[in-house]
């Protein structure tokens, strides 16, 4: 098995609106990275303080949701780079990484 750099993208958004929804129909249809998976938390906040979490009585749809997808170098910095009106500053971590792309 080959393995090649890739680097990871995570980006922290939430249920609320639709975006992460539009995040993933972007990475999948007009990028077509590697892979993309998407992550419900149970809980979770961000610059606001505001506490967004799952109650057993509650059908939240403003739970935490973080979008991680992968490809080559190159591709996720142009990636980042395009969807940065999509996303706030502050909510896109990265990392390097291997993986087998063949």
């Amino acid at each position: 098995m080959k393995q090649q750099d890739v680097t990871v993208a995570r980006i922290y958004c939430s249920e609320k609106g639709g975006r992460y929804r539009e995040l993933i129909d972007r990475l999948h249809d007009q990028e077509q990275v590697a892979g993309v998976t998407a992550f419900r938390g149970i809980a979770g906040f961000g610059g606001s303080g505001r506490m967004h979490e799952v109650h057993l009585l509650d059908v939240s749809l403003d739970l935490p949701i973080v979008v991680e997808f992968f490809d080559r170098p190159e591709r996720v910095a142009a990636i980042l780079s395009d969807i940065k009106d999509l996303v706030p500053p502050g909510h896109v971590i990265s990392w390097q990484a291997k993986a087998n792309l063949e």
